[in-house]
Formats: C-alpha cells, structure tokens, sequence
C-alpha cells in the first residue's frame, strides 16, 4: 500500500507531549510520519508503553529532536534505554489513568489506531483500551489511523469522525507478533505447579511474557476459568475455543473476558472481531482495588526478575538496566491477598545465565514489598509465604531455589 501523505505540523506544537497505544495497538503509519516529520514539527516530548518492533522506527539518535518518556523496559524500549535517551515514569498501572487525568501525566496529543467503523458509523478503539480511554478524554488533539485489519472491539468508547481532528488511512498495518513459543522444560514445570494452585471457576490474571504464557498453556484440564486482566494473549483464546475460559462463574461481567489490551497475531485478531463475549477496559476498571474485590476467587499470576529471602519482588531492574515495570504487579497481587480463595503467584525460574533469581538481597528496587507476598513458584516447587516470620519465610523459600545455590543462600540469611 502506498504510504499516506499528511501534514501533522498544523496539529502538534513544540513541547507537546505525544502518547499512542502501546504493542500491537501501536499506530504505526502515524508514528512513522511524525518521525519524518519530526523537524517540522518541533521538538515533542513521545509517552512510550510496550514497544513493538520500533526498534528501526525509534532510533536512539532522534533524541536529538524528541524526548523519550515511558513506564516500562519491554520491547524495543529497551535500546532507547540502553542509549541513555529514555526516562522511566515509575508508577503502579492503577495509578495512570488518575495521573492523565489530574494531568501529572500530560497528554497534548494523542495519536490512536482505529477499526473500520461498524455499520452504524462507530470507529471502535481496537486493540486497546487502558490509558488511552483517559488520554482521550485529556488530548486537545485527537489524530487516528483507520486500518481494516484491525477489529472491532466492544467496551468503548466508540468514535465518530467528528470526534477525531485528523484521519488516515493506514499504510503500515498491525503490528504482527510471531506465534507464542512453545515453552521450555523449565517454564513447562513453572506452569504445572501454578496450574496446581488454581482451582476450577476462579478468575485469573496473567502477566506479559514466557512465564505466565507457560501457566496458561498448563490449565488445559481446568473448568470454566473466568478472566480479568490487563492482558488478553493468544493462550487465552485457545483456552476459551476449548472450553476452559468460560467466564462463567465470574460475579461481575458474567460470561464476559475483560482485559485492557490484546496480544497477538491474527488468530486474535479474529477472535474478538465484533465478539461480545470479549470487552477491553480502561485501567481505571482492569486495575481497580473496589472492581477486583468484587470478583472473588482472584488469581493473579505475574513474573519478576528476582526474588529475596524474605518475599520482596524486583520486577524492573535486571543487571542494572531497566527492563521491566512496576506496571500492575501490585495492584493485582493485593487484590489476590484479600480476595476470598485467592491465589497471589509470583512465578519465575529459579536462575538465569546461572545466576540465582532468589537472592539474599535485591538487586533493584522493591516493587512489591514483602508486606504483600504471596506463593512464589519456581520450576523445584512453590513456597506459600502468608503468614509466616521472616525466617520461616527464608526456609521455604531455599526450598525452591536451585540446588547449587541453596548453601550460600542460607549462608547470606544465617540459617
């Protein structure tokens, strides 16, 4: 297709800041041409979320005309960080609707990624909802990408031309992830003791990556699963065509899966085309203390990047980059802890490139404190830290670090 001629110079001013959809609800024909527009345009500040494959689109040497401003490490983030050209805004995910709003997160312009519009002219917000719901409501300028490969999502809010100040046609597509991999004997482990904590017709969270697709791709024999989270990945399609998510035991959205955004190829894609048994949310409900409470039997399953003796959760820093987020670990792990049977797992494998992911001591910041532990599961088993001391906390938790460092854990802990 050929490429879209426009002039975004008439809508952004210098110093505005510019947030678009994040992953696969990234607009990437308006992301290009404010890139090569970017001189014209004037310097902006750009809010990143999840980067998909922006690496060749974002390069670190555009720092010279914006500024790069996220809330996470994922993805082709990851080289901006790497250059020294990307600050991170450190906040739970609960949070960023209030902060746009109340405007500590400031949102000028907001460029989207729209469906074809439905038969009664309604553009749908596609791929995600989140944030973007309260950027829409926080921008002056509103531009928007129509692409016919996107579908049609229900939970709103639907636009009409006129609430859109310049529209596209897309000439980049979708952002296509590859099909989920296949998980390891590691991750297949992982996924079988998380598997073996949560019951028939709970509600379940994921978190993003290989860990959490290991748990979905191990629940196969479970019954009428319900799902609430920030996430909607591909195992979880699989899961509902077989049966397994039928979100019918859930209290509130009874029938219906709720996420704030999807992760996936076409099989997704073509899923939740115009399918009412789905609905993305904004952050304000996926991530919301009084909404979670509501759903009982809650289990949130997420990963981290270490885990200490005592519970505490890293999951932003690794090796002394950022790479993660503090991101919604927090508000559903809580969530989880109060909610009746709920299961609050944080699950990882016990090393990477040999070095122990249970430490003695964080190497980053506490992103959940040990106040909030719950089960953590690595691939020798699961350790249950509610309601136990410190030091009984210590002992559970060598059990299911790996073998070869046990002794200098125990060491470190003076057990």
């Amino acid at each position: 297709m050929e490429p879209a001629v426009f002039d975004l110079a008439p809508h952004i001013r210098p110093g505005d800041t510019v947030l678009w959809g994040q992953a696969q609800a990234q607009p990437l024909t308006l992301i290009r041409a404010l890139v090569e527009q970017r001189r014209r345009v004037g310097r902006v500040r750009v809010f990143l979320g999840i980067g998909h494959g922006l690496e060749p689109v974002l390069a670190p040497e555009l720092a010279d005309d914006m500024d790069f401003v996220g809330y996470c490490g994922a993805g082709s983030n990851r080289t901006l960080l790497r250059s020294g050209v990307m600050d991170i805004l450190p906040a739970h995910y609960s949070e960023m609707d209030r902060m746009i709003r109340a405007g500590r997160l400031k949102v000028d312009v907001l460029f989207l990624q729209l469906s074809k519009p439905d038969e009664a002219g309604r553009y749908s917000l596609g791929m995600a909802r989140d944030y973007l719901v309260s950027a829409l409501d926080a921008a002056r300028t509103v531009i928007a990408e129509v692409d016919e490969d996107v579908p049609w999502t229900f939970g709103g809010p639907y636009l009409r031309e006129g609430d859109v100040d310049l529209l596209v046609p897309a000439s980049c597509g979708p952002a296509v992830p590859g099909a989920p991999a296949e998980p390891d004997a590691t991750a297949q482990r992982i996924g079988r003791h998380v598997a073996g904590l949560v019951p028939d017709g709970a509600t379940i969270q994921t978190g993003i990556g290989t860990i959490p697709d290991a748990v979905l791709a191990a629940l196969g024999d479970h019954r009428d699963l319900g799902v609430h989270s920030g996430s909607l990945s591909e195992r979880m399609v699989w899961l509902t065509e077989a049966g397994v998510i039928t979100n019918r035991r859930k209290p509130i959205d009874t029938g219906v899966t709720v996420g704030g955004l999807l992760f996936g190829g076409e099989r997704v894609r073509r899923f939740v085309h115009k399918n009412p048994a789905v609905r993305l949310r904004e952050t304000g409900y996926t991530h919301a203390g009084p909404v979670l409470d509501r759903l009982g039997r809650f289990v949130a399953i997420n990963s981290a990047v270490e885990v200490d003796l005592t519970g505490q959760v890293n999951s932003e820093v690794a090796g002394g980059r950022y790479v993660g987020a503090v991101g919604g670990i927090a508000d559903f792990m809580r969530a989880a802890g109060r909610s009746r049977d709920g299961v609050p797992v944080i699950a990882l494998p016990a090393t990477a490139g040999g070095a122990s992911r249970i430490v003695a001591s964080l190497s980053g910041p506490v992103t959940l404190p040990r106040s909030d532990a719950g089960i953590v599961v690595t691939e020798h088993g699961a350790a249950d830290l509610r309601g136990l001391t410190l030091r009984q906390r210590a002992q559970r938790m060598l059990a299911i670090a790996a073998p070869e460092h046990r002794e200098a854990l125990a060491r470190a802990a003076g057990i």
